[in-house]
């Protein structure tokens, strides 16, 4: 994928996650997702805080080089520490601080735009900083639309209805999960890319015959949390 496709690969996972949730109720926004613990609400407010994270990052350019890439940045989120953890609590304290969960969706709605301009007007060549790690403007924006695509699916178990995540926001995704995978270990042929995405991180786990056909990769799933 050429650069100058990453930003319209989060426009276009952005504006994913909108689809899903643009025409939702409260009680429909208080809905299972597969985040364990967390309602539709929660997990878009936690969406919400990556593209205000965006648009702090984006607007705060730094000197190079990178100390990390799209695929390795992710390498230090295991998913299961005690930052995790503490994280998932803060989020549903957060969203639970809003009059009614439609006023999650509103704010979205105002937020994921301006990060996606943003995005568009970022110079590839330049580089931010996040999560404590430095990274190339492309590589950030791939970072971004990987996490917007995952959750999009984290979002749709008890939205029967809702669409699936644009193709090109989930070619990045994907492509992250095959640079976790590594050049060594190739997926089961029966895995179409959505189930790519949901057993690489975990959502949906390995069966027996998922094991005997990575053999020893097996054992690195899932390949983020």
């Amino acid at each position: 994928m050429t650069e100058i496709q990453q930003d319209q690969a989060l426009a276009e996972a952005y504006d994913g996650i909108t689809a899903v949730v643009d025409d939702l109720d409260d009680a429909h926004l208080q809905r299972a997702t597969r985040c364990r613990g967390w309602l539709v609400a929660d997990l878009l407010l936690h969406v919400l805080g990556d593209a205000q994270r965006a648009l702090v990052a984006l607007a705060s350019p730094v000197d190079g080089p990178a100390d990390v890439d799209d695929v390795s940045y992710w390498r230090g989120f295991s998913g299961g520490d005690d930052g995790a953890v503490r994280h998932a609590w803060w989020v549903r304290r957060s969203a639970s601080a809003f009059d009614r969960p439609t006023g999650i969706a509103r704010v979205w709605r105002e937020t994921a735009p301006a990060a996606v301009r943003a995005a568009a007007a970022a110079d590839p060549e330049g580089y931010v900083t996040t999560q404590g790690h430095v990274l190339r403007v492309p590589d950030f924006l791939a970072t971004l639309t990987t996490e917007a695509v995952v959750h999009h699916l984290d979002l749709t178990p008890e939205l029967p209805d809702a669409p699936p995540p644009g193709p090109l926001a989930v070619r990045v995704a994907v492509s992250t999960m095959d640079g976790l995978l590594s050049d060594d270990a190739v997926r089961p042929a029966g895995w179409d890319d959505t189930k790519f995405l949901l057993k690489a991180t975990g959502r949906i786990p390995l069966s027996d015959r998922d094991r005997l056909e990575l053999g020893e990769a097996a054992g690195w799933f899932p390949l983020l949390g």
